[in-house]
C-alpha cells in the first residue's frame, strides 16, 4: 500500500472517532466529496475487480422518470433520466437505450438539458420530486461529446436540481434551478447563472433557506427573459410542509441577473401559505402567453356538515357523553360498517361502552383517525394562465382538476403544444389533456400506462406525439393518448427489499417502490422472446409501494409481503389474488391505531417458519403463520413525533439464528431494544452503552440490526442520517448483545449505510450495502474494499440477500434492479488473490481432458 493511500486511511480513520460516537447535521459537501475519493482508494485496492455481478432484471415495471430530452429533428432519438437509475440514450424510438452515466459518481437525475446542435448534455442531479426515496445529488455534470465523456462543474450544495434551462444561441449560458437540501434548510437554493459553461455561476435569485427553485423557463425569442416558481417544502422523518407564502413566480428580464415577484398580491395567482409546487410553460410562437400549475393547498369547503342522514368522523372528534347517549343506533350502525370495523364492534356495544365508561365517547375517532395532516381534501392542481408575459394571471380550469390533490409535491408540471397555445398537457396521478386553454381536461393514459407521471414531450411538428414518463418508465402515443407502446428494456427497478426461496431454481423476490412485489427465477436473462408466449418470467403478486417479503423455505410458494404502512398480506404467490388474506395487526376499541412505518418488517423465524415476527410501534408474533399476531412489547419508540407521517416505528427485526429467544429491533427514531426470553422482557441498549465503549449516536434511523450466525452474543447495526441530511456512515458491531459498541467500516465513504450481511461461510467476511454501492471486508470490518465489477459506478444498494444452498449474493438496488453474484469466488480471493486466474486454468484443463 503506497504512502498516499496509508495518509489517506489515516485520515478516515481520525474523523471516524467524531463519526461515529456523535450523530452530525448536514454533511457538508467537501466531506461528501473526500468521501468519493475515498470510494476510489476502496476500488484501487479491491481484489474484487474480476468477480462480477450480472444484472437479472427485472426490466418489465421499469422505474421512475424523471425526465427526457428529444432531437427535435429526429424524435426517434432522445436522452431518458430516472430519479435513481441514471442516463440512457436511444436511436430507435425506445426499442433499446444504452447507459451513458454510469461512470458518474451519483445516478440520481432531476433535470437534463440537451444542445442538440453541438452535443452538449447537462445533468442536473437530485431528484426533485421529494418524495422517501428522493436522493440528493452532487451538483452539475456536462458531457460535450454527446455523454462519452462526462465533466463536473459545480453546484455541490444543490442537491436537488429541479429544471436546467439552456440558452438557444450561445452554449456557454445556462441556468438552473436548484431546490435545494430535502431535510435541512440551506442558502445555497433559487436560480443559478453560468456565463462559461459551467466553470463558474453566481446564484442570482434567493428566497429563504426553505424555499428553492423547481421550475425554470426562458422566451426562446428573447433570452433575456426569464420564469422560475419558487417552492417553500419542508421535510423531516416525522412531517412534512407542502407549501408556503413564499412559494411564488419570479421573472427576470435581464437574462436572470436580478428577478422580480410577479404572482404578488393582486396579480390574480393564489397567495399565502397554501401556495405548494408551482410548474411553469412558455408558448414559444407567442412568449407573453404564460401558464402555470399550481398545488393549491386551500382546504375544499365540507360538503357534509348539512348531511344529517349519516354520521361521519369528524362529528366524534369532541363528542360528549351526553351527545353520544343521543345517537342514532341504526345511523351508528351504519357508520361502523362503512368504516370497517370488526363485527363485534356493533352500535349497541359501543354505545353500552360509553355509558358504563369502559371507552371514552371520543373512542370512535382516536380508532379510526390516522393523522396524515389532512383531514380534509384540498383543492389540489389549478391552472392559471398570463397574456401579459407574467403581471396578471387567470385561473382557467372551470372545475376542480383529478390530476392530484393530497400529494401535489410529487407532480407538477405542464405543457403546451409548439404549436397550439390551446394544448396543454398536465402530469400528475394521470396525465391529463386541455384543448380549450386549461378550462376542461380528460385522461389520456391507458390502464397499461402507469399512474404517477411526472414529464412530458410534445413533438413541435406533429403535437399528437407524445412521450411520456412516469413511475413506471416510458409511454409513447402517436395519436394523443388514444393508444401507447410501452419502452422499457433499462434494467432500472427501484426496489426496497429482496429475498429468495429454497427452490430448484431458487425464486428471487422484491418490493418495489411504486410497482409492487414480484417474484422471478434467479437464472433469469433479458429476452424479448416473452413477448411470443406473453409469459414474462418475473410475476407480479401484489401492488401498491411494494416493501418487504418473506418466502417459507418449506413449499417455496407460502409468501408473507404487502404494500406501504403495513398493509401486509399472507398468500400463496401461485395464486395471490384468491389467497391473499391480510395479516396487518388491528388495534381494539380504546386504543389508537396501531403505527406502522413506510417499509414495514416482516421476519419468518429461522427455527421455525410458522413463527412470525411484524414491526409497527410495537413488535408482533405469532405462533400460527400470521393467523393471529400478538404485541410482545409495548410502544418500542419515543413516540409519534407529532407530525404527519406515521413515524416511532420499528424498521428492523433480527432472531439470533443461534438461539430463537434472541430477538432484537431497532426504530425509525434511533431506539434499540433486545430481549433474551424470546420476547417477555425487554432491554433498551440505548441506555446501556456509553460505559465502557462510544456511545451510540441518537435519533438517528436503524436501517438494519443483524445477530450473527457465527457468534450468539454477536450483533450489528446499521444506522442511517439520510433524513437529517447526514451522509455518515454509521456502523457498529456488540460481541456482548449489545451492551457494548465498537465502531467499523472507518474507511467506509460517505454514503448512507441500509444493509450489513455476514458471509454464509467464513466469519470474516461482511458485506455493507450504501447509498452508493456495496463494499466487503474480509478483517469482519476493520477494512473494506470496494465490489463495482459488473455495476455502475454508484448504485443505492437498499437491501444484500444471500441464497446459502447456491452459496449465491443478491443486491436490490434502488435504481438499478437486481444483482447477482457467486460467492464461491469471493471466499476463494479472500485466501488467495490468484483464485481465479487458478480456477480458470483448472476449468481449462478439465474442458480439454474432456476432449
Amino acid at each position: 500500500m503506497n504512502l498516499k493511500v496509508t495518509q489517506t486511511l489515516l485520515t478516515v480513520a481520525l474523523l471516524a472517532v467524531t463519526i461515529f460516537t456523535k450523530a452530525q447535521g448536514p454533511t457538508p459537501a467537501a466531506q461528501r466529496w473526500k468521501g468519493l475519493e475515498q470510494k476510489k482508494v476502496l476500488r484501487q485496492r479491491s481484489v474484487l475487480d474480476s468477480v462480477a455481478f450480472r444484472n437479472v432484471g427485472p426490466t418489465i415495471m421499469s422505474g421512475r422518470v424523471s425526465d427526457l430530452d428529444v432531437n427535435p429533428e429526429d424524435p426517434t432519438e432522445f436522452y431518458v433520466a430516472y430519479a435513481s437509475g441514471g442516463l440512457w440514450h436511444t436511436r430507435n424510438n425506445g426499442q433499446s437505450f444504452s447507459p451513458v452515466f454510469d461512470s458518474a459518481e451519483t445516478l440520481t437525475i432531476g433535470d437534463i438539458a440537451v444542445n442538440w446542435r453541438t452535443g452538449s448534455i447537462w445533468v442536473g442531479t437530485g431528484e426533485v420530486n421529494s418524495s422517501r426515496s428522493s436522493y440528493a445529488g452532487l451538483g452539475m455534470y456536462r458531457s460535450a461529446d454527446r455523454g462519452k465523456t462526462w465533466r463536473y462543474i459545480g453546484l455541490p450544495e444543490s442537491h436537488h436540481i429541479g429544471k436546467v434551462q439552456l440558452h438557444p444561441t450561445d452554449d456557454n449560458t445556462a441556468w438552473v434551478a436548484v431546490l435545494g437540501h430535502l431535510y435541512s434548510p440551506n442558502r445555497e437554493r433559487g436560480v443559478y447563472k453560468t456565463t462559461d459553461g459551467g466553470q463558474s455561476w453566481k446564484q442570482t435569485l434567493f428566497v429563504d433557506d426553505n424555499t428553492g427553485a423547481v421550475d425554470l423557463e426562458v422566451n426562446p425569442q428573447n433570452p433575456n427573459e426569464l420564469y422560475a416558481a419558487a417552492w417553500y417544502r419542508t421535510r423531516r422523518a416525522w412531517s412534512f410542509v407542502p407549501s408556503g407564502a413564499a412559494s411564488g413566480i419570479f421573472k427576470s428580464t435581464d437574462g436572470g441577473n436580478t428577478w422580480n415577484r410577479v404572482s404578488a398580491a393582486g396579480s390574480g395567482f393564489p397567495q399565502g401559505d397554501v401556495v405548494g409546487r408551482i410548474g411553469l410553460a412558455v408558448y414559444p410562437k407567442n412568449p407573453q402567453v404564460v401558464y402555470a400549475i399550481v398545488d393549491n393547498q386551500t382546504p375544499t369547503p365540507d360538503t357534509t356538515l348539512n348531511d344529517t342522514t349519516r354520521y361521519y368522523l369528524r362529528q366524534f372528534k369532541d363528542i360528549t357523553q351526553e351527545r353520544f347517549r343521543g345517537l342514532e343506533e341504526r345511523k351508528l350502525d351504519s357508520f361502523l360498517k362503512r368504516n370497517g370495523l370488526h363485527r363485534r364492534y356493533t352500535a349497541k356495544y359501543i354505545m353500552e361502552s360509553v355509558a358504563n365508561g369502559t371507552v371514552k365517547p371520543t373512542a370512535l375517532y382516536e380508532y379510526l383517525y390516522v393523522n396524515t395532516g389532512f383531514e380534509t381534501t384540498p383543492e389540489g392542481a389549478e391552472i392559471y394562465r398570463s397574456e401579459d408575459g407574467g403581471r396578471s394571471w387567470r385561473k382557467m380550469n372551470e372545475k376542480r382538476l383529478p390530476t392530484f390533490s393530497s400529494y401535489g409535491y410529487y407532480f407538477g408540471k405542464i405543457f403546451v403544444s409548439p404549436m397550439n397555445d390551446q394544448k396543454l398537457v398536465v402530469t400528475g396521478f394521470n396525465l391529463d389533456m386541455s384543448t380549450d386553454g386549461g378550462k376542461t381536461w380528460k385522461h389520456i393514459d391507458k390502464s397499461h400506462i402507469h399512474a404517477d407521471h411526472h414529464v412530458a414531450w410534445i413533438n413541435p411538428r406533429r403535437d399528437d406525439h407524445i412521450i411520456d414518463g412516469n413511475d413506471g418508465g416510458l409511454g409513447i402515443t402517436f395519436d394523443n393518448g388514444a393508444n401507447w407502446v410501452l419502452a422499457n428494456t433499462p434494467p432500472v427497478g427501484q426496489f426496497y427489499a429482496v429475498t429468495t426461496d429454497d427452490a430448484k431454481p431458487y425464486n428471487v423476490y422484491g418490493g418495489l417502490q411504486d410497482n409492487g412485489t414480484w417474484v422471478g427465477p434467479s437464472t433469469y436473462k433479458y429476452s424479448p422472446s416473452w413477448l411470443a408466449d406473453g409469459q414474462y418470467p418475473y410475476k407480479q403478486i401484489m401492488g401498491g409501494d411494494g416493501m418487504q417479503v418473506q418466502a417459507d423455505p418449506r413449499d417455496n410458494v407460502t409468501t408473507y409481503t404487502g404494500f406501504q404502512f403495513g398493509n401486509y398480506y399472507r398468500l400463496n404467490r401461485n395464486n395471490p389474488d384468491a389467497t391473499a388474506k391480510k395479516i396487518t395487526p388491528v388495534h381494539a376499541l380504546g386504543q389508537k391505531p396501531y403505527r406502522f412505518n413506510w417499509q414495514t418488517p416482516v421476519l419468518l423465524s429461522k427455527h421455525n417458519p410458522d413463527i412470525v415476527y411484524f414491526g409497527g410501534e410495537r413488535l408482533f408474533r405469532s405462533f400460527n403463520k400470521a393467523d393471529t399476531l400478538i404485541p410482545v412489547t409495548g410502544d418500542l419508540s419515543k413516540g409519534d413525533g407529532g407530525g404527519n407521517v406515521p413515524y416511532g416505528t420499528i424498521t428492523s427485526i433480527s432472531e439470533s439464528p443461534l438461539r430463537m429467544s434472541l430477538l432484537y429491533a431497532g426504530t425509525d427514531d434511533g431506539r434499540l431494544h433486545v430481549s433474551h426470553d424470546g420476547g417477555y422482557n425487554w432491554k433498551s441498549l440505548n441506555e446501556a452503552v456509553g460505559k465502557k465503549k462510544a456511545p451510540l449516536p441518537q435519533g438517528l434511523w436503524v436501517s438494519r440490526v443483524l445477530a450473527s450466525h457465527w457468534s450468539e452474543p454477536r450483533v450489528y447495526l446499521a444506522l442511517n442520517g439520510y433524513r437529517n441530511d447526514d451522509f455518515r456512515p454509521y456502523l457498529y458491531v456488540s460481541e456482548d448483545a449489545g451492551d457494548t459498541w465498537q465502531p467499523i467500516g472507518a474507511d467506509l465513504p460517505h454514503e448512507p449505510v441500509n444493509v450489513v450481511r455476514e458471509d454464509p461461510k467464513n466469519p470474516e467476511i461482511l458485506y455493507v450495502g450504501t447509498d452508493g454501492g456495496i463494499y466487503v471486508s474480509f478483517d469482519r470490518g476493520r477494512s473494506f474494499m470496494a465490489w463495482t465489477a459488473g455495476l455502475p459506478f454508484s448504485v443505492p444498494v437498499h437491501d444484500i440477500a444471500i441464497q446459502q444452498r447456491e452459496n449465491e449474493l443478491l443486491l436490490g438496488t434502488h435504481g438499478r434492479s437486481l444483482y447477482i453474484a457467486k460467492l464461491e469466488d469471493v471466499q476463494g480471493l479472500q485466501k488467495d488473490p490468484d483464485w481465479l486466474k487458478k480456477k480458470a486454468a483448472r476449468a481449462k484443463e478439465k474442458a480439454a481432458a474432456g476432449k
